[in-house]
């Protein structure tokens, strides 16, 4: 992951947070840099996408404060956020994953039918598991057309996808269609999550868009029950 891309993700992250509050200030450039050990450059590039994305603002002379942000746009962003991947999600921790599957198949039907796919078209069959610092986290099992993603490789896999697909291929993700459901946890998935047999797990199934509205990945991930939340924002008219 480029170093521009994490400092905007963790300063993103710590907005959404509440760690910094609405109309902060952010610390300085120089002291971002400090903090980051990145250049000036780095950093602005960084700020520059929340600018872009409205969570923060830039005052001439007086430095860059988290915007006083809408339900709606509050709304908007954290949903946005929960589509950047694991990788994305926990900068400045260790994320690795464990490739138990990776090879290119004929679409299934199911995958057909989830990404509007043509019958014969192929895509990559991924299963991994995900630990951060070291502790197990989730198992995804993720479909992508190979014609979408061209080039994918196990160190891909090994890393952040997702990663690969912005930095390497120049996309951009934007959003997802997510459904949460439970149940209790198979052989494999006590194992690899470091479970017992019977405990539940949280199943996301999932759709995700580039910003083309280009479906790009069908996927199902399992997770340990006492590591998964959602964050949700109902508002009333």
């Amino acid at each position: 992951m480029q170093k521009y891309i994490y400092i905007s993700n963790d300063i993103r992250n710590k907005i959404l947070a509440g760690t910094y509050s609405a109309n902060e200030q952010l610390p300085f450039e120089k002291d971002l840099c400090v903090q980051y050990e990145a250049s000036k450059m780095t950093v602005k590039k960084a700020l520059d996408i929340l600018v872009s994305e409205g969570l923060i603002i830039k005052r001439r002379g007086s430095g860059t404060f988290v915007k006083d942000l809408s339900i709606d746009e509050i709304e908007r962003i954290t949903v946005a956020n929960q589509f950047r991947g694991t990788t994305a999600l926990n900068p400045g921790k260790e994320v690795k994953s464990k490739v138990l599957a990776f090879s290119v198949i004929e679409a299934p039907a199911v995958v057909i039918n989830k990404l509007n796919l043509s019958p014969g078209s192929f895509v990559y069959d991924i299963y991994r598991a995900r630990y951060i610092d070291g502790q197990p986290h989730v198992m995804e099992k993720t479909y992508m057309p190979i014609d979408q993603i061209p080039g994918l490789k196990k160190a891909n896999i090994e890393g952040s996808i997702y990663g690969y697909i912005e930095d390497e291929l120049g996309l951009t993700i934007q959003s997802a269609h997510r459904q949460i459901s439970v149940r209790k946890a198979n052989e494999t998935e006590v194992e690899y999550l470091d479970l017992q047999p019977g405990d539940p797990v949280a199943v996301a199934e999932q759709i995700a868009y580039f910003d083309t509205g280009i479906a790009f990945e069908y996927s199902i991930s399992v997770h340990r029950y006492d590591e998964f939340s959602v964050e949700m924002i109902l508002t009333r008219d």
